[in-house]
């Protein structure tokens, strides 16, 4: 399972900036100027775990490959996106199939930077691209309850439980709630095969000025006091700092942050943020071949985190040998975890663990 999550907000926001430093390319073109995103930018990135290169290290492998995510970044949307306003409804199903959203606000003053409703304001925008994804939402839900609903009616039992499902949704979009504040306990995967744009997580983005980059501003503390409300996360992110990171040499990039007052970078910070939001986590496989990380939901057994690799781990599942990533370090590997007796074989039932090394045992 990839990290994938869809950016939102406003045009000049700085999304189409802060896109092009996270993946490191120029692929968006960031301009000062409303829907200068037309085409919808996907970008993959590794997400950074210092674990890695020790593993790496501790069982001279040849490759050492990283876990990866996804950004899409789509045109700015704008008050009326949801009536064809603008650019950005178009894109809106490209991060229908994402597992969170991502929300940049922008949180800087500049008089250089236009700002399509005149004055800055994150918690106004934040409302009104809100609002746009929910008349979005509410408008496909209603294309297909009245057709579901007659099949209901007339005994179908698979349209009565999705109708059942779909009617608290419809209830909370109407009242000018998000999908997410009203998903019927124990229907969270029903809930996503309606590829709702507001029942997925968010994780809003304060794009501040460069100064305010260590600690923010009153703009970031006032998403900061709306996200807690709200029970999203938020970041602080400087944008234009990001693309300066985003093209030095990656021996230059620790020195750089740190003259900022900065531990770690936006990217980092995203990501934390981001698999703290989704409730992911890592595991590991090591060898001489390759090291490489899996990215699985919190709560996953082995044979789910093994399917990650391969559908054929899973469905021969035996057990899998374990190895805590501390473990595997303090007695330098594999065999030396052995001989310590840190080396486990679970079984279907062991809940993967953050940091697990593992080596899946299977027949097909």
């Amino acid at each position: 399972m990839g990290f994938n999550c869809g950016i939102v907000g406003l045009p000049n926001v700085g999304k189409s900036t802060l896109f092009n430093a996270l993946t490191a390319t120029a692929a968006a073109q960031a301009a000062n100027y409303p829907f200068c995103t037309i085409e919808p930018n996907v970008g993959r990135v590794a997400v950074p775990d210092p674990r890695l290169g020790v593993l790496s290290t501790i069982g001279k492998s040849q490759k050492t490959v990283p876990t990866s995510l996804e950004f899409v970044d789509i045109a700015g949307l704008v008050r009326g996106a949801s009536k064809g306003e603008g650019l950005g409804n178009q894109f809106l199903a490209n991060i229908r199939e994402t597992d969170a959203i991502i929300h940049v606000l922008r949180c800087f003053e500049d008089s250089d930077v236009t700002h399509v409703e005149g004055s800055v304001d994150p918690i106004r925008d934040a409302e009104t691209v809100e609002t746009e994804l929910m008349l979005a939402d509410l408008d496909s839900l209603e294309k297909r309850f009245t057709s579901l609903q007659k099949k209901a009616r007339g005994g179908d039992r698979e349209s009565a439980a999705v109708v059942a499902i779909m009617e608290p949704l419809i209830g909370a979009l109407q009242a000018g709630r998000p999908a997410r504040t009203a998903i019927p306990a124990g229907e969270a995967e029903a809930v996503r095969r309606l590829q709702l744009i507001t029942s997925k997580p968010v994780l809003y983005v304060c794009n501040v000025e460069e100064a305010s980059a260590a600690t923010g501003n009153a703009h970031s503390a006032r998403v900061a006091a709306q996200a807690k409300a709200e029970g999203a996360a938020y970041v602080v992110v400087s944008a234009a700092i990001e693309a300066e990171v985003s093209q030095l040499p990656e021996g230059e990039r620790g020195e750089f942050l740190e003259g900022l007052g900065l531990h770690d970078s936006g990217l980092d910070r995203v990501i934390g943020a981001g698999y703290g939001l989704l409730g992911l986590i890592t595991y590991f496989t090591c060898g001489p071949k390759e090291t490489r990380a899996w990215t699985i939901t919190r709560g996953t057994k082995a044979p789910q985190a093994a399917a990650v690799i391969h559908n054929d781990f899973e469905r021969g599942f035996i057990a899998c040998e374990t190895i805590a990533y501390e473990d595997y370090v303090a007695f330098k590997g594999e065999n030396g975890a052995k001989d310590a007796g840190k080396m486990r074989v679970e079984g279907k039932e062991y809940v993967v663990k953050d940091g697990d090394v593992l080596l899946f045992r299977f027949n097909v």
